[in-house]
């Protein structure tokens, strides 16, 4: 009988064990929106439930083709959300330079009904009022989409954010201008529709997050390339006022180059739309979605329009317009590979004379080019600097000194391990973001011991970030808050740590001649 006993005893201790180490179910099940009840799915370890595909505007389709974003249709039978919804229209995903197919949308569903969002969350509850954090994706404006494999959001939601993913309208559909379109407004402004849709996906978070769990009065909005000059155009506009507390810029801002104004937009609107032989604004509501893929248009992104921007990015910054944020910005080593063709060391030269004149010799002397290898390293620490390097060193600049506000600055570092094609990239431009969103499962590359440890150090330098607008915790090198008098920034290699900014002196020249300093 003893024995007997102390078996059972033995069972029970164990059967606590185990279940003290099982992960808590995600309980959440069936969440009612605003617009309706909907239902999602849960890992496989049971610890998240995921919602995919819920919308949150009506189909921008027919008379709503660029139009801003007008509410959805409301539902009543539980609406199931398990698949991504629809990627906005663009041309077919192929992996190319850098990007392989884990940098990219799937195939399909590519639609115009695409206003669509996504939410992982790990709360049983609703009353638990976790950070939320809300991405946007990159891809110049002309693609990308929420589906992409490295943004997916479970393992931020395991670490305690709430995720949220959107789709926003890109390429000719989401930033065409026309004076037809203006008119017909109401806000005498048009072109920006991929941000109104930002802004759509915003409001629905203000609105319904609490139900997933989520606290709207803590909500970080985050962005990579196109998506990071998409958290900077927010942070700039009095549309976005109340939205959102904290932002995360990943590589893109708007201060080096102004944005086209409202003007320049609509006469390249109208001279687009003579291209496509629909010069009326219901003869281009007639064409295909498809039309707009096959003829690009060169402007394609944000614009200066009056209304979502009611100024230039600088201008609204330097009057202290911006929405007040606490910043978390950067930009990685290599992504001057982005600059395009090389020049020889003769030709850039000759080039660095004629644009910078006096100061050519100076610029020659940050960017060297006594040999063509030399021209070839310095024409992409250029590219890197002029794209990506002066414009978040900017923002980090006016957020400390104009804005006075919290900033930590990064540069990735870690040569993303590859092989073959791939291996010449280096820390190349969406480098970062498996490491950052702990999605290097989604990626096929010959990861290193050093490159899981990277992952779990970045994310949780970001979730630390959403949860209380200070990177830093427990056991993780401390990363100094930016401050323009010594500079510090964090390097984001195998061995995180943190550093004055290498490169300042060559970042201050550029931005003094382009007069954005």
């Amino acid at each position: 009988m003893i024995r007997f006993l102390s078996s059972c005893l033995l069972l029970v201790v164990l059967c606590c064990g185990f279940a003290a180490f099982r992960p808590r179910p995600a309980v959440l099940g069936v969440v009612k929106t605003r617009s309706g009840p909907v239902s999602g799915g849960q890992n496989k370890t049971g610890d998240v439930a995921y919602y995919k595909g819920i919308p949150f505007a009506a189909p921008p389709v027919g008379d709503l083709r660029w139009k801003a974003p007008q509410p959805v249709k409301p539902w009543s039978k539980v609406r199931a959300c398990l698949a991504y919804g629809p990627s906005p229209v663009q041309a077919a995903p192929a992996p190319f330079s850098m990007w392989s197919e884990e940098f990219l949308i799937p195939a399909t569903p590519i639609s115009e009904d695409c206003l669509y969002l996504n939410v992982w969350t790990g709360a049983r509850a609703a009353a638990e009022r976790r950070p939320v954090l809300v991405w946007i994706y990159g891809g110049g404006f002309t693609s990308g989409g929420s589906a992409v494999p490295i943004y997916d959001g479970e393992a931020l939601a395991q670490k305690g954010v709430v995720f949220v993913s959107l789709n926003y309208r890109v390429g000719p559909l989401g930033f065409l201008a026309h004076p037809e379109l203006t008119k017909e407004s109401g806000s005498h402004a048009s072109g920006n529709y991929g941000l109104l849709d930002q802004l759509a996906a915003l409001r629905w978070v203000q609105q319904n997050i609490a139900a997933f769990g989520g606290d709207p009065t803590n909500v970080t909005i985050a962005g990579q390339s196109a998506g990071s000059m998409s958290v900077n155009c927010l942070v700039a506009s009095p549309l976005a006022k109340g939205l959102f507390t904290k932002a995360i810029a990943e590589s893109g801002a708007g201060f080096s180059r102004p944005y086209p104004t409202l003007a320049q937009a609509e006469q390249e609107g109208m001279r687009y739309g003579q291209e496509l032989k629909a010069p009326t604004l219901a003869e281009l509501r007639q064409l295909p979605a498809t039309a707009f893929v096959q003829k690009m248009t060169s402007l394609r992104g944000p614009i200066t329009d009056g209304y979502v921007l009611p100024a230039s990015i600088p201008e609204l910054f330097a009057a202290g317009k911006a929405n007040p944020v606490t910043l978390l910005t950067g930009w990685n080593e290599n992504e001057g590979l982005l600059a395009g063709p090389l020049k020889n060391a003769a030709d850039f030269r000759q080039q660095a004379e004629q644009q910078y004149g006096a100061q050519a010799s100076t610029f020659l002397r940050f960017y060297p080019a006594t040999n063509d290898a030399e021209a070839e390293t310095s024409q992409q620490n250029l590219g890197r600097d002029i794209i990506f390097g002066v414009p978040n060193y900017t923002w980090a600049n006016v957020q400390s000194q104009t804005l006075h506000r919290p900033v930590y600055v990064y540069r990735f570092a870690r040569k993303v391990p590859a092989t073959g094609q791939y291996v010449k990239y280096g820390a190349f431009h969406t480098g970062e973001v498996p490491y950052a969103y702990h999605n290097l499962r989604f990626v096929d590359r010959p990861w290193e011991p050093g490159d899981e440890k990277l992952a779990d150090t970045m994310t949780a330098y970001w979730v630390n970030f959403a949860r209380t607008g200070n990177p830093n915790g427990v056991g993780l090198p401390k990363w100094p808050a930016y401050q323009p008098a010594d500079k510090q920034i964090m390097v984001l290699d195998l061995n995180p740590a943190a550093h004055p900014l290498p490169d300042q002196a060559r970042l201050d020249f550029l931005a003094t001649q382009t007069g954005k300093k």
